[in-house]
């Protein structure tokens, strides 16, 4: 059988799902992150809305390759298979290591500067799954989350930002001199 490496939007959702759950998170766990942050500025934002949003950020093909290759650093740092000194760095995610970090950026900035914004405020803050994750990985436990807590909290950021973009799309829909154009375009 020949080897991949283009996937389809499904299937790569289908392998981001499965590479957190090994790692302990699910998509609620991120949507409600999502949730609790845009739930400050409206009171009608929907954990269906908050879930949509985290499987959309899960189905682009930046997210898998970021996501996927930072859960495979975190594993290969965990079974001792990066070489000394980085896994060690690695092991106790180092403060100022920072390349977890670009990850994050990264991903939340697929959203623009408030999505890098959110993500500023999950890093800092560390809601919920995120604060598990990051004390997890921490001192002298096997589990290494280095990447996963900062992936995490920008999915979780990216996720916000769109259900912010869908809201205000609802609500530029409800001006009266609104006139539809039809554009292929996906939030």
């Amino acid at each position: 059988m020949k080897k991949r490496a283009l996937f389809s939007r499904d299937e790569m959702l289908e392998m981001n799902i499965k590479t957190l759950k090994e790692r302990g998170v699910n998509v609620d766990d991120i949507a409600e992150i999502a949730h609790m942050q845009q739930s400050k500025w409206s009171d009608d934002i929907s954990m269906k809305d908050c879930v949509g949003s985290v499987e959309k950020i899960l189905s682009l093909r930046d997210t898998f390759h970021l996501l996927q290759l930072g859960a495979e650093i975190d594993r290969l740092t965990e079974e001792n298979l990066i070489r000394e000194p980085i896994r060690q760095i690695l092991h106790e995610d180092l403060g100022m290591f920072g390349i977890d970090e670009l990850f994050g950026l990264e991903l939340a900035g697929l959203y623009g500067t408030i999505g890098k914004t959110n993500f500023g405020d999950i890093d800092v803050n560390k809601p919920l799954i995120v604060a598990r994750l990051n004390s997890d990985g921490k001192g002298t436990k096997a589990m290494c989350h280095t990447f996963l807590d900062d992936i995490v909290g920008a999915i979780a950021a990216a996720a916000s930002t769109r259900v912010a973009q869908m809201t205000n799309e609802r609500e530029a829909l409800k001006d009266p001199t609104y006139q539809e154009i039809k554009l292929d375009f996906d939030l």
